[in-house]
């Protein structure tokens, strides 16, 4: 049974709600898509725009998963970027390097050019400031600020004391940072929709309320719902931790974990200066990290707390309350208005994973939390395969992952246990 839209700051603030209709016929395209999140719908605009008939089949909403409950920061801190760049070197050798570091900024400008041209609404804004919890924390920091630097990035990024630290947030919990004015946030239910309108302009058919039952292997694989069905040349597999289908293939890749997100009630234009005068987005250096950033009518919206166990907070607000008042004293006992959580797809070493259950039955997953400019760059990558230009697929889908040889449940338990061991040890980092 298909659900509607969770109770969040996204979905009670959307520009322009989607009502498309559940598939109801037996119809044909070139590319049918699961998941109409951001890799779904992204790959689709991709695909459209190259006059390729696509079709998107979602389980509930537009937008309804990840996509519409993550912290709403487009960040170059692409996931897993030290093990690609290893396991790269093996392939594309000293190019790896650059391969990488220029894969960071990719979704960026993707979003950046296809808001300009749709011409969505997605209170996009740019600024992101990487907060130092503690003062070793730094040194990673200066590494990136020094890179950034040799590869022309000076004019875009700055290097903050501790001291300097108050011109930018009104709190005492940092040790310095790194500014980066590249960095983005943004809603993101509206940019989802906005890229679904764009896909639909160039063509694409997009049906909600249509969720899944069964993908038929063969030349022309046929993708089934309860009410009809798709025959294409290609099917792409693009629902990350919302979908269970091919099990035989993905079981024990990729890990659910649940993200809490919380929205305060509007604050006044003066609160808002005092506590985040530049409106940039925050994250902190932790191995499990706060994230948050001001909304579009001056509400803090505050996510942190991941909860690595499978299963969704029973009392988020509450959760994540002593971390949004120490890091903002003056909001303490502020009310929250809007609270949820949606699920990440984790993976152990936190490379995204691409590849092929049969022939022509792709699949797409797993950002381990940095998925808005990832899902992004993705989507371009798949469309490009799945028109026959498999260079860079072929790299992704070359990379080795660890495969977790149990059930679900207890694949999560032992990423939370892995996780509990990185908090230990974040003592000693």
């Amino acid at each position: 049974m298909s659900e509607q839209r969770c109770d969040s700051y996204y979905n009670a603030t959307i520009n322009d709600e989607t009502h498309y209709p559940r598939l109801e016929e037996d119809i044909r395209v070139d590319v049918v898509i699961i998941g109409g999140g951001f890799t779904g719908v992204a790959t689709a605009v991709e695909l459209a725009e190259k006059g390729i008939k696509v079709a998107i089949l979602e389980a509930n909403k537009i937008a309804w998963g990840a996509t519409g409950r993550n912290g709403g920061q487009v960040t170059g801190s692409l996931s897993g970027d030290a093990a690609m760049t290893k396991q790269l070197r093996n392939s594309i050798g000293t190019e790896a390097e650059d391969y990488v570091w220029d894969l960071r900024w990719r979704g960026h400008e993707i979003i950046k050019s296809r808001v300009a041209k749709y011409n969505i609404d997605c209170d996009l804004k740019f600024g992101h400031l990487h907060t130092a919890y503690k003062p070793a924390h730094m040194a990673e920091m200066e590494k990136t600020y020094e890179e950034a630097l040799l590869r022309g990035m000076g004019d875009e990024l700055c290097l903050l004391s501790k001291q300097e630290i108050p011109d930018y947030l009104e709190t005492p919990l940092y040790h310095g940072g790194l500014l980066n004015k590249r960095n983005m946030h943004l809603h993101s239910v509206n940019l989802c929709i906005g890229e679904a309108r764009a896909a639909e302009m160039q063509g694409a058919l997009i049906f909600e309320h249509s969720a899944v039952v069964d993908i038929c292997d063969g030349d022309l694989p046929v993708v089934r719902t309860e009410h009809g069905s798709i025959t294409a040349n290609s099917v792409l597999l693009a629902g990350n931790a919302y979908h269970k289908l091919a099990r035989n293939k993905l079981s024990g890749m990729l890990f659910p974990a649940s993200l809490g997100n919380c929205a305060t009630v509007k604050l006044s234009a003066d609160v808002a200066k005092a506590i985040n005068p530049h409106d940039v987005a925050v994250y902190d250096s932790r191995f499990v990290l706060d994230y948050y950033r001001m909304t579009a009518d001056n509400r803090l919206m505050f996510g942190g707390g991941t909860n690595y166990s499978g299963r969704d907070s029973k009392d988020l607000a509450a959760e994540l309350r002593p971390a949004l008042e120490r890091t903002f004293p003056r909001l303490k006992g502020v009310d929250i208005e809007f609270e949820w959580t949606g699920m990440a797809g984790i993976v152990v070493n936190r490379i995204p994973q691409l590849g092929k259950v049969s022939p022509n039955v792709f699949y797409c997953q797993g950002y381990s939390g940095h998925g808005l400019a990832t899902s992004h760059i993705m989507g371009e990558i798949m469309s490009k395969a799945i028109i026959g230009q498999l260079t860079e697929f072929d790299l992704f889908a070359g990379m080795k992952h660890i495969r977790i040889p149990m059930n679900e449940w207890l694949g999560n338990q032992a990423m939370a246990l892995g996780m509990t061991y990185y908090r230990m040890m974040e003592h000693f980092r």
